[in-house]
């Protein structure tokens, strides 16, 4: 709350804090988190949190990133400035891991808000305050320009963002980081200063102390102005998600979630094209790829749609491989290129695996990367044996070798498994999976099912119904 005390840059802080929070239109009593780092920015929005909403709703949380030999005295100094309010306090130690090209900056903030979600998680916080000032906006705009950043990044950093069920928000962004600081000297708050907020080898430093200073001389009002080019941009990148969203819905596959038509695709022009990639990526949750990234992706798809050879393309992204398969689009878990095409002649790369069966529900193929599971079941329907079936015999897991045949159904004929793939649309480099033997007869095929000349139609007795889960699908 404010006091008669408060002078106008005190009354501003507050009323700032308050009004974000109340647009953020979070539920009555909801946990406020700050993320507390212990400098002046953090420091002020804990104090102000306080202020507002009362000690019991707030609750201020640390990461202990280990990069500084003065980290744990940073750590003790939070703990103390948040008891001093009487605020409950948590600290998450994280280690900060670089990818390849990652800078150390890209690398701690990713392993920051991981840890402050956690963290939010835990303590069942609504919302995440950051202590993100108007200087900071700046300095966000200016790197995305230097960068050649587009619409998004030139967006810089929005006053209130949903992240899952938390809202992340920066009440303090229209401030400039002196009116903080004139808040903190009249509240009598002590903060700490970080050692490599100094060191103008890092970008964001080095407009900080040599280039700002100088754009302020000459341009008083740039922060403003460079406030107002993210907003310009927010906007843009508003309706263009809205543009993608659109495209989204008319090129999606109507058999394949989470897959696109690649004809619908390429029938866009290429910007367009490029803006729902981007969006299409987002929604699948992988990382951001850059536009020449996409614009290489869709070049590889004219290529492959025009050989008319899904099977040619490889395009490998954050983890995944973008796959083309009968006009179907999708994201592959894995580097699933290199997986033998045994339809094409690879020879088979696992060892046979031999089990005998005692009544379990999974059994777990490391190798495969997935399991089996033997799901009891009331009544005979789909992929379903009796229990008798599977003890007859040790149950053998083996890689295709080609030429294998099965019945799909008792009256059906006998047909190679290349041919059942193809019938049912299964791509080659979904293909490789183990195949489960009862002894030497060829017993279930994952994407196809049960082989009815082993084990015909189970009417009688425990019945069991067989599936393969990928790890990444079982619960």
């Amino acid at each position: 709350m404010t006091s008669d005390r408060d002078t106008p840059a005190g009354r501003l802080v507050i009323e700032t804090v308050r009004a974000a929070v109340a647009d953020a239109a979070l539920p009555a009593h909801a946990v406020l988190a700050v993320a507390l780092s212990g400098g002046l920015d953090s420091t002020v929005l804990l104090d102000a949190a306080v202020r507002c909403f009362g000690a019991a709703r707030v609750v201020a949380f640390h990461v202990h990133h280990g990069l500084s030999l003065n980290a744990d005295a940073w750590d003790a100094h939070c703990e103390r400035f948040a008891a001093s309010l009487g605020v409950s306090y948590a600290v998450r130690r994280v280690e900060v891991a670089r990818a390849g090209g990652e800078s150390l900056e890209a690398a701690a903030r990713d392993a920051r808000y991981r840890a402050l979600d956690a963290l939010c998680d835990e303590y069942g916080a609504a919302a995440l305050l950051i202590a993100h000032h108007a200087d900071d906006q700046a300095e966000t705009v200016l790197l995305q320009l230097l960068r050649g950043a587009g619409v998004a990044g030139l967006a810089a950093m929005a006053p209130q963002h949903a992240n899952g069920a938390v809202a992340r928000l920066r009440p303090l962004l229209r401030l400039l980081r002196a009116q903080l600081e004139q808040y903190a000297h009249e509240r009598d708050l002590s903060w700490i200063d970080d050692e490599s907020n100094a060191d103008t080898r890092y970008a964001r430093n080095a407009l900080r102390h040599d280039v700002l200073p100088v754009l302020a001389v000459h341009f008083p009002g740039f922060r403003d102005a460079l406030a107002r080019t993210a907003s310009h941009a927010a906007s843009a990148q508003r309706l263009l998600d809205q543009l993608a969203r659109i495209d989204l819905a008319q090129a999606a596959h109507d058999d394949e979630p989470d897959a696109l038509r690649l004809d619908a695709l390429l029938a866009l022009e290429p910007e367009r094209a490029i803006n729902l990639m981007r969006h299409w990526i987002r929604a699948c949750g992988l990382q951001a790829a850059s536009t020449a990234r996409i614009a290489d992706m869709l070049r590889q798809l004219r290529d492959t749609a025009a050989a008319r050879d899904g099977h040619a393309l490889r395009v490998d992204h954050a983890g995944h491989c973008l796959r083309a398969y009968r006009n179907a689009l999708f994201w592959e878990t894995g580097d699933s290129a290199d997986a033998p095409d045994l339809d094409a002649g690879a020879s088979a790369p696992r060892n046979a695996v031999e089990w005998e069966w005692q009544g379990e529900e999974v059994w777990r193929l490391p190798q495969w990367r997935g399991s089996f599971v033997f799901e009891p079941v009331a009544a005979p329907d789909g992929d379903v044996v009796g229990e008798g079936v599977l003890r007859a015999a040790p149950l053998v897991a083996r890689s295709r070798a080609g030429g294998e045949r099965m019945r799909v159904a008792a009256e059906a004929p006998s047909r190679t498994l290349k041919n059942l793939f193809q019938e049912r649309g299964v791509p080659a480099w979904k293909r490789d999976v183990p195949l489960l033997f009862i002894g030497e007869a060829l017993l279930y095929v994952p994407h196809l099912g049960v082989n009815r000349e082993a084990a015909p139609a189970a009417a009688h007795g425990p019945l069991r119904r067989i599936s393969w889960r990928p790890d990444l699908l079982l619960a």
